[in-house]
């Protein structure tokens, strides 16, 4: 069961996740323009007006409202409650979960005793235990 939530819900979270938040700090190379002068291309972005580069991102009424952003650009953080040891193996299988939160796309917390997390460091292990809340 933990295998199936972080190889499926924990992925589609990192591309909405990934979606917003590059559509917020890189506009003008992730986000998706000015939805009025939007046209769909393809099924697989949009063009602003009746040419231009192909945007794949949020247009930038999703993500702000006129005065300030919409929501604060985070990077997700995932905790599970699970051993570390059973988060690591399922990681050694799936190369492509492992590099999100590897590279810091994401930030993995194992919850494995009451009120604590121990952070994924990637390559590095794992962090010490501390106190949540």
């Amino acid at each position: 069961m933990l295998e199936l939530i972080l190889t499926a819900p924990v992925v589609v979270a990192s591309w909405i996740s990934l979606q917003h938040y590059g559509s917020v700090v890189a506009p003008e190379a992730f986000g998706g323009g000015n939805k009025l002068l939007h046209n769909a291309t393809g099924g697989v972005g949009m063009v602003e007006g009746n040419v231009g580069t192909l945007r794949t991102g949020l247009p930038w009424q999703s993500v702000h409202d006129g005065e300030g952003l919409a929501h604060e650009p985070l990077r997700l953080s995932v905790l599970v409650a699970a051993p570390r040891g059973a988060i690591e193996t399922i990681l050694q299988r799936h190369p492509g979960l492992r590099a999100l939160f590897g590279n810091r796309w994401m930030h993995l917390l194992a919850l494995e005793e009451p009120g604590q997390a121990a952070r994924d460091a990637g390559d590095a292990g794992w962090h010490p235990p501390q106190p949540i809340g």
